[in-house]
């Protein structure tokens, strides 16, 4: 299937609980924030993006993009965002078959995401596509048909298991693998999730820095 009827999404909705709260992708670290690196690998791969955040959305006016909140619960976790996203496609953007999910905490993640994703599941169908890397699923990371929406609201508003995986489990899925990344040394799934996280990022980005 063709990219171009993709549409990106970042989910930044989460609590940061173990980064001590607050939003870890506008923390500096060093000149730029973790989202500043997330919107420029992604701007590459897909014609638009939109951000999942919650609370007050002017914080992110720097970015210019769409901030759409979870439309389900309170901090309802990443299925939520996924929501969140396949709702602004069905609204806002009807030639737009499927959404692509990132982290908003993973820096470094591939930059053949989207193509390869998109390589792995049929034209026709609904089939989630999700990447992996050293034998380890990253289910925040997928290809997401818009046809899902219904099904995925509807098992959200029921409450029903919040984790992705076991909303998955329902349907066709493929798994995407990738390797180490050759610029960074590190999972290409790295996320930065605890304050020792952020020396690991900073460390990379000086040492890859021109």
């Amino acid at each position: 299937m063709s990219r171009d009827r993709v549409l990106g999404c970042i989910l930044a909705g989460g609590l940061s609980r173990r980064m001590g709260g607050g939003d870890k992708s506008l923390m500096d670290l060093g000149g730029r924030t973790m989202l500043e690196m997330i919107v420029e690998r992604f701007t590459h791969q897909v014609p638009e993006l939109i951000l999942n955040a919650n609370g007050n959305p002017g914080r992110f006016a720097a970015f210019g993009l769409p901030v759409i909140a979870d439309p389900v619960g309170d901090y309802a976790g990443p299925l939520a965002g996924i929501l969140a996203g396949l709702t602004f496609a069905r609204d806002h953007r009807p030639e737009v078959t499927h959404i692509v999910s990132v982290a908003g905490d993973t820096p470094f993640f591939p930059l053949t995401l989207v193509d390869r994703l998109c390589s792995a599941v049929p034209t026709e169908g609904s089939v989630v596509a999700l990447a992996s890397s050293r034998d380890r699923l990253h289910p925040v990371f997928g290809l997401w048909p818009v046809a899902l929406l219904q099904d995925l609201h509807g098992w959200l508003t029921s409450g029903q298991n919040g984790k992705v995986l076991a909303f998955v489990d329902r349907h066709d899925s493929v798994e995407v693998s990738f390797g180490t990344d050759p610029a960074t040394g590190l999972d290409p799934f790295f996320n930065a999730n605890r304050p020792e996280d952020l020396v690991t990022v900073r460390e990379t980005m000086s040492q890859n820095s021109p």
